[in-house]
């Protein structure tokens, strides 16, 4: 008996990962199958400026030729390269067509704060963002029709529940504790909290700047191999990840996709206030975005922890 349970558990061990990668790899390629394209080929973007946070300035160069690519310092998990970014910016470019907010990172292991006093995966995935957009919007309004998209996730577990009927809907959004002060941080649940954050912030924009011309979406690229996953921690989001999003994820032009689509079709120029994957409108974020008291409040509570002044308030 001793002598079969070694040979059935070593034949086991020989068979059942290469068994496991074969349909790893078999669901990605089944994933990236059917990614759609932008197909926006056939719209120009001449004279229109476009600020990506996040950006492979060399790559778009390298396969596009293009020339009026430039890159300029921003870390936005630092309010104060944020505020000096967007000086910078509103001194050098006389309009903001297009602003994508695209910088990420996955969660950390500890709960780390920024010179800021905030908590490093909040300040980089959507306070940072949230002050940059403030400051940019009134030259993003005189830019109009104008648009600005959220990159956001489908990572909202943490912030919504299915109720009885099968539906997604809002649970227990501690829009009090953005920053983790009462407790509660976790790897995944400070990034499922960034990610909501994220589509909260787009909904309460485009109702403010809609009547001004400017047009707001949030989006999930889907899983992407990128390098962020590089950068974040806990066992399942970071080792996980790391193992499996090479022979899963999709290419990050394929992950690209609905990011252009939202910043250049001529249809989503009439669309705001919703969250897109896959190059169409999603129902994943529907629980949050209907919940416009709460982007509100979320929006008041971000505007305090990121100090925001008279003159940077736009709307």
């Amino acid at each position: 008996m001793e002598i079969w349970s070694m040979g059935y558990v070593t034949w086991a061990t020989i068979i059942v990962p290469p068994l496991l990668m074969t349909l790893v790899y078999v669901l990605g390629i089944l994933y990236r199958f059917k990614t759609p394209l932008a197909n926006v080929d056939h719209i120009r973007m001449d004279g229109k400026t476009v600020v990506i946070t996040g950006a492979s300035a060399e790559d778009i160069q390298r396969t596009t030729g293009n020339k009026a690519v430039f890159v300029k310092q921003l870390d936005t998990s630092s309010l104060t390269s944020v505020r000096r970014f967007a000086d910078q910016i509103l001194a050098e470019e006389t309009r903001i067509d297009v602003l994508i907010l695209n910088a990420g990172i996955a969660g950390l292991d500890d709960r780390n704060l920024t010179a800021d006093g905030l908590e490093y995966t909040m300040a980089t995935n959507h306070f940072g963002h949230f002050l940059l957009t403030n400051i940019l919007l009134g030259r993003i309004k005189e830019s109009k029709p104008s648009r600005v998209v959220v990159v956001s996730s489908d990572s909202l577990a943490e912030t919504v529940k299915i109720d009885d009927w099968g539906a997604w809907t809002f649970h227990c959004f501690p829009f009090q504790n953005l920053n983790f002060e009462k407790g509660g941080f976790g790897p995944y649940k400070s990034y499922c909290q960034s990610k909501s954050c994220n589509v909260l912030f787009s909904c309460r924009l485009a109702q403010l700047a809609r009547q001004d011309g400017v047009i707001v979406n949030s989006m999930n690229p889907g899983l992407v191999y990128t390098e962020i996953f590089d950068k974040s921690g806990g066992v399942f989001v970071g080792q996980f990840f790391r193992l499996l999003v090479p022979f899963l994820g999709k290419t990050e032009v394929q992950g690209a996709q609905t990011i252009i689509y939202l910043a250049a079709a001529e249809e989503t120029g009439k669309i705001a206030g919703k969250f897109f994957e896959d190059c169409k409108i999603s129902s994943t974020a529907d629980a949050l975005l209907r919940d416009e008291d709460l982007a509100k409040q979320v929006w008041e509570a971000s505007e305090s922890l990121v100090s925001l002044q008279p003159n940077e308030k736009h709307y």
